[in-house]
């Protein structure tokens, strides 16, 4: 079960922030594309940083901690799910907060109305 952990905390964090977008109605994953675009760049950037780190010897993994499936440069598969979770969770508490402060972020323009509550300038 070891071999797990990894997962086991990724798995975690998805349910621990996944019931925002249907209690708190953050709509992030509606706005997918919105979050990719938020997503993708950082963990590839990420992603090639590990990649030179492993290369490197900088940096390496408990093999019995993850479940040993290894992309090519030795990269896990549970550190490329990394990547794309935990900022997805990042953007999920903090569009849940946003939303229960109702603080305006700036991308609707005023007038807009979101979430029954209508944008005004300030």
């Amino acid at each position: 079960m070891e071999r797990f952990a990894y997962l086991a905390v990724l798995t975690f964090v998805v349910f621990g922030t996944l019931w925002l977008e249907f209690v708190v109605r953050t709509r992030v994953y509606r706005r997918w594309r919105r979050l990719l675009l938020s997503v993708l760049p950082v963990a590839v950037i990420f992603i090639v940083w590990d990649l030179y780190a492993i290369a490197a010897g900088h940096w390496w993994f408990d093999t019995s901690r993850i479940t040993g499936v290894m992309l090519p440069g030795g990269l896990p598969l549970d550190e490329v799910l990394f990547f794309l979770i935990i900022p997805c969770a990042a953007v999920l508490t903090l569009e849940a907060v946003r939303g229960v402060k109702r603080w305006q972020v700036g991308d609707e323009p005023p007038g807009t109305v979101v979430d029954g509550v209508r944008v005004t300038d300030r």
